[in-house]
């Protein structure tokens, strides 16, 4: 971060910013290079502390995985023009949404769900091509696949969990 009249902005190209409610996925954010993690539990607002860690701009992609509960706030978080890839619904789906930010920000919103066995395959090649590490919290056997669920549904894991056959 660099010091731009009194506010700390982001001096990197590209600057991670990410929530947490856990301290100890914060340090481990932080330790894969997070610029900053903001406590959303603490921090009800983190929209408006996002925009302070970036001089008032906002960010250029969110990845916004509360869904509709949390959408608005990462509206107000991403810079005009920028991205926000909708990839969960951690607050149900019992939330309206307001379209107007979207037009006043000329926001682009991606849903992204579950793809293609192509793309799957085109996936994992661009990850193997690029020797991509992804973060993986546990792995089960399939004969555990109930315990993987409840472990999921905990909010404990750090990264995928994976079922293995």
């Amino acid at each position: 971060f660099r010091n731009v009249t009194g506010v700390q902005t982001c001096a990197l190209p590209i600057c991670v910013i990410g929530t947490s409610s856990s301290k100890a996925k914060a340090e481990r954010l932080k330790g894969m290079g997070a610029e900053a993690v903001i406590d959303y539990k603490a921090t009800p607002e983190w929209d408006q502390e996002t925009l302070k860690l970036t001089g008032g701009r906002g960010v250029d992609l969110t990845v916004e995985v509360g869904g509709a509960g949390t959408l608005p706030r990462s509206f107000m978080a991403t810079r005009v023009g920028g991205t926000i890839a909708v990839i969960g619904l951690l607050t149900g789906p019992n939330h309206q949404v307001d379209p107007m930010p979207i037009l006043r920000r000329n926001l682009r919103v991606q849903g992204l769900y579950v793809g293609s066995t192509q793309m799957f395959e085109a996936m994992n090649r661009a990850i193997d091509a690029a020797k991509l590490k992804p973060v993986i919290d546990k792995v089960f056997p399939f004969a555990d696949a109930k315990q993987a669920h409840k472990h999921l549904q905990s909010q404990s894991h750090f990264g995928k969990v994976v079922i293995a056959h």
